[in-house]
């Protein structure tokens, strides 16, 4: 797969089917299905939730959700099916949820993920979060978590998300806009941070 057949797009209703899928049988097997259909939806709806779709040639292969608060935002789900694992979906998902956070001004992201979830622990590590604790009987009391989280806060918004300069481009001229100086801008109406897809 090449980066140019993937394409990164907001969640629409008609793909809560979909999603709700993938969360069935790659994040929740084992588990009673939570994020069914209904659930989904709702999170497409929700003004302070992003719900993103990875793409090849229309068919979904990943999606993430994230969920934004005043301080901090939360991964709530990332899945990227099988075949497409290790070439750079997961990562793209992330990246554009954290670009969303930073331009909101929200610069702390947590995330839970099972506890025997090695390979999904490491993949988090590599992209710069750290395990922050435990939490035990979490996954409806059959699997324990472990909570992990990123956090921006004490670097300077010249140094963007490890020094990425796309991220400080889009906050200057976010900045820029909003007549405030870099650093402090803040989406204080907490509607759903997005940006501009490429």
């Amino acid at each position: 797969m090449t980066s140019s057949k993937l394409s990164l797009r907001l969640a629409r209703l008609a793909d809560a089917n979909a999603i709700a899928t993938l969360s069935r049988d790659l994040i929740e097997h084992g588990l009673v299905w939570r994020w069914t259909p209904t659930r989904v939806a709702a999170s497409i709806r929700a003004a302070n939730v992003n719900v993103l779709a990875a793409c090849i040639q229309g068919e979904i292969v990943g999606f993430a959700i994230m969920r934004y608060g005043n301080d901090e935002a939360h991964l709530d789900l990332l899945a990227v099916v099988p075949a497409y694992r290790r070439v750079g979906v997961g990562r793209q998902l992330i990246e554009w949820l954290e670009e969303c956070a930073v331009v909101a001004g929200i610069f702390s992201v947590t995330l839970e993920v099972r506890e025997g979830n090695k390979g999904a622990q490491l993949f988090y590590e590599h992209m710069g979060y750290r395990k922050l604790s435990p939490l035990h009987g979490y996954y409806q009391g059959v699997e324990a978590a472990i909570r992990m989280g990123r956090n921006w806060s004490g670097r300077s918004l010249d140094q963007g998300i490890q020094g990425n300069p796309k991220i400080c481009a889009v906050e200057k001229v976010l900045a820029k806009i909003c007549g405030v100086m870099p650093g402090n801008v803040k989406n204080s109406s907490r509607h759903r941070p997005t940006k501009k897809l490429d």
